[in-house]
């Protein structure tokens, strides 16, 4: 049995570097969510390398998601319409977001007495009014609103993408303003500040989705100047975000604003050049199989990775450090396709989405936050 779906997802036709780029950048998000779950019960300060490598690739990778749904919203609404469009956005994110916001929600308040965690009722609520205030779940929170008002400028105001970026900028400096004075907007924080990303995503995507600019942006010589900037920007982020006080690895998101928005910028292109490098050779697969799952990845991770630490800090006793990290790493990203596939293959399909697929097969959502097929 085939418990990844390997062979499946290797052989239908979708755009590669898309499923490159989920599958560097859901790791990468896994890296920081270990790390997180990790915090108090090893001591990091020992191995302060693992720290700076999770500053230093941070910055670059949820801006990067906004982007690669925005790149297949055009193309989403043309096949779907308008209400298609909004109700497959609700059914493949709103609808997981509850659902494993809700057990992971459940779990915590199961287990507040051993694990002192702030977790209450009013959690259930803050999934969609103030996500950040359950953790990682601002992100579905933020795509699903972003992609229903998008499309809706879109289609019924008929707004091009151009403006659509205009718009992005003028909601960009509204977030800087707040995190700047340290307000509060609840949900529409995130809202503001990657709709511009979203809308870049439509701007670009009839030059990224078009065949004959593969070879163009496969070009190690595009890559090599990429990557010597790039190392110079995150080194100067990291740098400061080292040093950010109470804000922490946001320091820079939250106090700097338009640096972050330049480092944001400058780690997508140099990260989606990459992906076209590893699609032209062809390479690393089991990236491809890892970007596809990114989306069940991200609804489950911080459940497994926690599942993870328990037992090999309390169960089996592990005490070296690395390797800890490195396990607990691994399972947030591994354990959490296993499932997916498992379920579906159970009939359990209705954790992940509304409707029946109606498929032998997993099939990822049209235009899923993170998982987006080709158009």
């Amino acid at each position: 049995m085939n418990f990844f779906n390997t062979q499946h997802i290797l052989k239908e036709k979708r755009w590669k570097w898309i499923d490159y780029d989920k599958g560097i950048s859901i790791i990468l998000v896994g890296f920081g969510h270990c790390l997180s779950v990790l915090k108090g019960h090893v001591d990091l300060d020992a191995y302060p390398v693992f720290n700076y490598v999770a500053t230093f690739l941070y910055g670059f990778r949820m801006p990067l998601f906004f982007i690669i749904s925005g790149i297949f919203i055009s193309s989403g609404l043309k096949r779907k319409g308008y209400n298609g469009y909004v109700t497959n956005r609700a059914d493949t994110i709103l609808y997981p977001l509850i659902v494993w916001g809700a057990i992971q929600i459940t779990l915590e308040l199961f287990t507040a007495r051993i694990s002192n965690n702030t977790v209450t009722p009013a959690s259930y609520l803050y999934l969609l009014v103030d996500p950040r205030q359950t953790g990682h779940f601002w992100y579905l929170n933020a795509l699903f609103c972003i992609g229903a008002i998008y499309a809706t400028m879109k289609s019924l105001l008929k707004m091009k993408p151009l403006a659509q970026v205009g718009l992005g900028l003028i909601l960009y400096c509204f977030s800087a303003y707040i995190h700047v004075n340290d307000l509060q907007a609840g949900f529409l924080t995130d809202v503001c500040e990657f709709y511009l990303f979203f809308s870049l995503g439509d701007l670009i995507s009839n030059v990224l989705l078009t065949e004959q600019n593969v070879r163009r942006f496969s070009s190690l010589k595009l890559f090599f100047p990429l990557a010597v900037i790039f190392v110079i920007i995150q080194y100067q982020f990291a740098k400061i975000n080292l040093h950010g006080g109470v804000e922490g690895i946001n320091y820079v998101e939250h106090k700097m604003p338009f640096f972050f928005l330049f480092e944001a910028l400058f780690g997508c292109t140099i990260s989606i050049n990459f992906s076209f490098l590893l699609q032209k050779y062809n390479a690393l697969k089991f990236l491809r199989v890892i970007g596809f799952h990114s989306l069940y990845i991200y609804c489950m991770q911080i459940i497994m990775v926690t599942v993870a630490r328990v037992i090999l800090i309390n169960v089996l006793k592990v005490h070296y450090v690395p390797a800890i990290i490195i396990l607990v790493w691994i399972a947030g990203v591994i354990i959490p396709i296993f499932i997916y596939n498992i379920c579906l293959k159970l009939n359990m399909w209705w954790l992940f989405t509304f409707r029946n697929p109606d498929r032998p097969k997993p099939i990822a959502p049209a235009e899923p936050a993170l998982e987006l097929k080709s158009a």
